[in-house]
């Protein structure tokens, strides 16, 4: 609705062609809004009053209308101090590398020039053209820019981020056998990989669990013989791990005598295959988790100092916050950083030990600080694989569209600077958004913390619906979004945790 103002009010006289919307204030106990705008050139009571005779017309009758409008024209000093602001927004990585003396700014009257010095692959493609729409939204006048090759502080930061991926590597972490006890294998074991750290590659790798399901099934070998292989679903409680055992026949017989319940010690292979991780279990044997087991914390990389790959934006609401809605701030919201956030992938399967766990293809989240939405975090990701029709059209996504998008580990240190010390929010992000990006985290060496609220629980207990999926729960509270992308579900989501909290005035357990 801005856009719509500032347009109309531009188009009316010379003297508003470059004019800027500064902002709208509502009083209510005197029922007056006043529009603020900023103009360039010396303007005219004509040129007032129209303007005022626009702000009537999106103004409700029982509200009486004021525009009040300044001139400014900013100085070169004044650019220059946006043009930081602007790129400390754009890329943390290339403000990082800026030094005195950097950035230029030439004035010729209402006309502005900058020249930004920048590390080479380091500035995000079309620097320029963002920082000349953030200047223009916040200065009268025009701007244009350039960029030239800088080497400055470039080489430090690529020393910094080498170390940082030299330094740190995660830990497998395991926890003792106990009651081991041979059944067809020749060696006593005495340690367990935790199954939720099963994403290395190795020849001999031991797992520890209690069998949560037991499949039998059969295959023709090359001689064109029948054999049998079984299929074992185990747990140790951190995860559940899908293992495919090929018995011999010496021991197969006493294979066949296990069951579901049983606590058994698998050591096999664990390779990769097709792009997946796939354990195959040489030998099986008897053998427990400890008595009580609790799983350490995980160890994660530290923060990545810089985002590298995908650069949040800045966001402001328009539309949430505009004139009359109501911007009240439960106080649960304050004092808090909250991520919502959203996935498309190549499929459903959720489990990085079911066999072939789906791909991140897109991820949409938005940042939520003292209950205002302040930043967005948007990207595609080339799953390395391609897309089947039934996501294509659901989506809307094409391979076109993911081909040349940065693959899963140049995003997740990026989103997991992102996400760093909020609190994640999303719909069915206990039952899926968040197992894709935990695991796909931890791939890369990132633990992220399991602080999360599920607006379906939420909304359950708040609302009385026919059902509580996301388009149902948005038309709830009128919001409007295009479902089934990624970023447009994220900010859906934002606007519906606000709202929902508005009504619960607390937050849930998380």
């Amino acid at each position: 609705m801005t856009d719509e103002i500032i347009e109309e009010i531009r188009s009316v006289s010379k003297n508003l062609s470059r004019a800027i919307l500064r902002g709208i204030t509502l009083d209510r106990a005197g029922r007056t809004v006043t529009a603020s705008i900023i103009t360039d050139e010396a303007y005219t009571p004509a040129d007032e009053r129209s303007a005022a005779a626009i702000i009537r017309k999106f103004v409700p009758e029982y509200f009486e209308s004021k525009v009040v409008i300044s001139k400014l024209s900013p100085d070169e000093e004044m650019v220059e101090k946006k043009i930081e602001e602007a790129i400390s927004t754009f890329s943390k990585a290339l403000y990082a590398t800026l030094s005195k003396g950097d950035i230029s700014v030439t004035k010729s009257e209402n006309e502005f020039h900058y020249v930004i010095a920048v590390a080479p692959s380091i500035a995000p493609a079309n620097l320029c053209e963002k920082v000349s729409e953030y200047l223009q939204s916040v200065f009268c006048g025009s701007f244009s820019g350039e960029c030239v090759v800088s080497q400055a502080n470039l080489e430090d930061l690529e020393v910094e981020e080498r170390r940082d991926e030299i330094e740190f590597e995660t830990p497998v972490r395991t926890f003792q056998i106990e009651d081991f006890k041979i059944l067809e294998g020749e060696k006593i074991r005495t340690t367990a990989v935790y199954m939720s750290d099963l994403n290395l590659v190795s020849d001999e790798v031991v797992l520890c669990g209690v069998i949560e399901d037991i499949t039998e099934r059969s295959y023709t070998n090359k001689k064109g013989v029948e054999k049998i292989y079984y299929c074992f679903v185990l747990s140790d409680t951190t995860a559940r791990a899908h293992v495919t055992y090929f018995p011999r026949l010496k021991t197969v017989e006493k294979i066949k005598q296990l069951k579901v319940g049983d606590s058994v010690v698998c050591t096999g292979l664990n390779e990769s295959y097709n792009g997946n991780l796939r354990y195959t279990a040489k030998t099986i044997d008897f053998g427990k988790t400890p008595n009580g087991f609790v799983p350490e914390k995980r160890t994660s990389k530290p923060v990545p100092k810089y985002y590298k790959t995908v650069n949040p934006q800045s966001y402001t609401d328009y539309e949430q916050t505009f004139l009359f809605t109501d911007r009240t701030v439960p106080e649960c919201l304050k004092g808090r950083t909250f991520v919502v956030f959203d996935l498309e992938t190549t499929g459903l399967n959720s489990s990085p030990v079911s066999g072939n766990m789906d791909k991140i293809i897109e991820i949409g989240a938005y940042k939520i600080t003292d209950g205002e939405i302040t930043e967005c975090f948007s990207t595609f990701i080339n799953p390395e694989r391609k897309l089947s029709e039934e996501i294509i059209n659901l989506t809307g996504i094409t391979e076109e569209m993911v081909a040349d998008a940065p693959k899963t580990e140049e995003v997740m240190p990026d989103f997991f600077k992102f996400c760093y010390g909020s609190i994640l929010v999303g719909h069915n992000i206990a039952g899926f958004d968040f197992k894709f990006v935990d695991h796909y985290c931890t791939n890369c060496g990132y633990v992220l913390e399991r602080k999360i609220i599920d607006t379906i629980p939420l909304s359950q207990e708040l609302l009385f619906l026919s059902n509580y999926k996301l388009n149902t729960v948005a038309d709830k509270f009128n919001i409007t979004f295009n479902h089934h992308r990624a970023t447009d579900d994220a900010l859906a989501t934002a606007k519906i945790f606000i709202e929902l909290l508005k009504l619960k005035k607390s937050l849930p357990n998380y």
